[in-house]
């Protein structure tokens, strides 16, 4: 297969992004990957990279992106991180992939039993990681779908699956608040932004359509909920 150009990176929209992802995934799941000559992707990119999407998704070793979406070497930027959490030096990277390289299409991909939303469930501290976990305890706090108070922990499967969904649509909603000129793009219909969830079962990935931010409209909801 061919590798992505300026020329050929130009003409995919954000909707057309999403699409591609969304094929990808399904070859994946059906088995059914491309054919590609990585070595010749390696040598026909050495000179650039014109990735169509950027990815932000966990550290786990069964969520590589690249795989989950039968992409090809220089077709997505990937951002990988404990937790898919979002901080100011993830968010520079995506203004780097969108506004120098040309990426149209952010995604922040959560997955099922994620280890890092287990640790925050159940308050770990442990070095370095403690201040990590603490950004996805706003998921946790907001997690009012289990309406028992008690087994709010690991233990309780349902808890942390609503906790890692919540932690998705947050991280979408803060890389828009926190970065002008991501939102000045998603504002102007150059890039579109969309949480996911990835099933480590089934191997599908969920939209959420309800994340989906690509246009002004999307913009001021925005605006209009933190007044």
């Amino acid at each position: 297969m061919q590798v992505l150009t300026k020329e050929t990176q130009s003409s995919i929209t954000p909707n057309k992004a999403l699409e591609y992802l969304k094929e990808g995934n399904l070859r994946f799941v059906n088995n059914l990957k491309r054919n590609r000559d990585i070595l010749q992707q390696a040598n026909e990119t050495r000179n650039g990279q014109w990735p169509f999407a950027t990815i932000l998704s966990c550290i786990d070793s069964r969520t590589s992106a690249e795989l989950i979406f039968d992409q090809g070497l220089g077709d997505i930027f990937s951002i990988r991180i404990a937790g898919n959490i979002v901080n100011t030096d993830i968010i520079g990277s995506m203004e780097f992939a969108c506004k120098i390289a040309g990426s149209k299409l952010l995604v922040v991909l959560g997955h099922s039993r994620c280890g890092a939303v287990k640790g925050a469930c159940d308050n770990v501290e442990m070095g370095n990681l403690t201040e990590l976990l603490s950004k996805l305890h706003p998921a946790v706090y907001q997690e009012t779908i289990t309406t028992e108070m008690t087994h709010r922990n690991s233990s309780n499967e349902t808890f942390v699956e609503n906790v890692a969904m919540i932690n998705v649509k947050r991280s979408v909603y803060a890389i828009v608040e926190r970065s002008y000129i991501l939102e000045q793009m998603i504002e102007q219909g150059e890039i579109a932004i969309i949480g996911a969830m990835y099933n480590l079962e089934t191997g599908l990935v969920e939209f959420y359509p309800e994340t989906l931010i690509n246009d002004a409209s999307g913009i001021k909801a925005i605006r209009n909920k933190n007044r």
